[in-house]
């Protein structure tokens, strides 16, 4: 009996990547708990940022789109690029997936990988433990979720929802804020949504804080975006045409220009739909830095520089949101176990992968935003399944 592949995440990436898996004929194991860092880690009542057309999840056969997920179930349709889709609605989507395509998905933590002659020793929480033929890292946010250290210095135990300090992963139901002084720090989507959800849940005051001068800035409507530039899952521009279609293309540009692209090619914007409901609730402070950060009798209180880099004052509140993202960090992938990432080849801020989102390691594969840093930007959203899971699925299945 051949040897299973293991999917470790049960997110867009990992349920995608194991339907191809298995339209390729292969054993797949898959684990993790569905969809959990849209149902558990995103406030309630947020939209999502990308358009219908970017929000379906690859699937090896037609009818599993977002739009087919809609005509199923009877719920709303979400079709036209005018239509913000609810994170609800997004989370159920991909419930609907999983039991249609990867209806034995296994809700048991893996606890490690280890690689052995014959293949990867992989222990579950469960106290099971197998040989996988190959195993491909699907995790997506999980553990990445980042910290400016002027404020992690400020709470040694670490952020957390009920604390002074929190990252904006944290936060299901933001009504515990209701008549509290917020601070978000961040300038993308993420700090700008959270902002207009704190405001919607009755805070007394919300403010952003952001490090640049002109950083709180929305994206053109639909009907605003150039006509004779290619349209793509992103809006329409030629650069964004290169990275969703061509990402094979951006394994090969020097390591220090893919670290500066994934940072900045469709970085911190708010969408267009967020802007009237931002204008006049939300206070921002542009252009200030966090230099210094404590906490006062459980209120944070934060030390700010202008860009000039002198010191401007002081602001409290009673909480603070970090809304600052994520990064890739291979030592956040505990459950590699430590021979295993000591040959794991890393470039640009992730693991260095070749054709076919293979590591350095033979038989290990990464997808989603661990793969931002080979296959560029386009790994950080869902509508990057598209061009990953078949190539990925391909490439296992091709192993000897």
């Amino acid at each position: 009996m051949a040897l299973p592949v293991a999917v470790i995440g049960a997110g867009p990436y990992g349920l995608s990547t194991a339907a191809h898996l298995r339209a390729h004929g292969m054993s797949t194991r898959v684990f993790g708990s569905p969809m959990v860092s849209w149902r558990e880690h995103m406030p309630v009542g947020m939209l999502l940022k990308s358009t219908p057309v970017a929000s379906s999840i690859d699937a090896p056969q037609p009818g599993h789109t977002l739009l087919d997920f809609c005509r199923s179930t009877g719920e709303r349709r979400y079709e036209s690029d005018w239509d913000a889709i609810p994170v609800e609605t997004f989370a159920r989507y991909g419930l609907w997936f999983q039991e249609r395509l990867v209806p034995d998905l296994e809700q048991v933590r893996v606890v490690s990988v280890d690689r052995r002659a014959e293949g990867f020793e992989v222990k579950l929480d469960s106290g099971e433990q197998f040989t996988a033929r190959a195993v491909v890292v699907a995790t997506g946010l999980s553990g990445l979720a980042t910290l400016p250290p002027e404020l992690a210095a400020a709470v040694p135990d670490g952020p957390s929802a009920s604390g002074p300090v929190s990252h904006s992963s944290h936060h299901h139901d933001l009504s515990r804020f209701a008549g509290k002084e917020v601070v978000v720090v961040g300038a993308g989507q993420s700090a700008l949504e959270t902002a207009v959800l704190l405001a919607d849940a009755g805070a007394a005051s919300v403010r952003i804080v952001a490090r640049r001068r002109g950083a709180v800035r929305f994206g053109a409507a639909p009907d605003g975006q150039s006509p004779r530039k290619p349209d793509t899952p992103f809006g329409r521009a030629w650069s964004l045409y290169a990275f969703s279609y061509y990402a094979d293309a951006f394994r090969h540009l020097p390591a220090p220009g893919r670290k500066y692209l994934v940072q900045r090619v469709l970085g911190p914007l708010g969408a267009w739909w967020l802007r009237d409901r931002f204008i006049g609730r939300v206070q921002v402070s542009e252009g200030k830095r966090i230099v210094r950060a404590r906490v006062d009798e459980g209120r944070p209180v934060l030390t700010l520089a202008g860009e000039s880099g002198l010191t401007e004052g002081e602001l409290a509140a009673d909480h603070v949101v970090a809304a600052t993202g994520y990064r890739m960090d291979l030592a956040a992938l505990d459950f590699l176990g430590h021979g295993l990432r000591t040959r794991l080849v890393a470039a640009a801020g992730g693991p260095r992968l070749g054709p076919g989102y293979r590591s350095s390691v033979p038989g290990l594969f990464f997808t989603g935003l661990p793969a931002a840093a080979s296959y560029g930007p386009v790994m950080r959203f869902v509508c990057g399944t598209e061009y990953a899971s078949p190539r990925l699925a391909k490439a296992v299945g091709a192993l000897s």
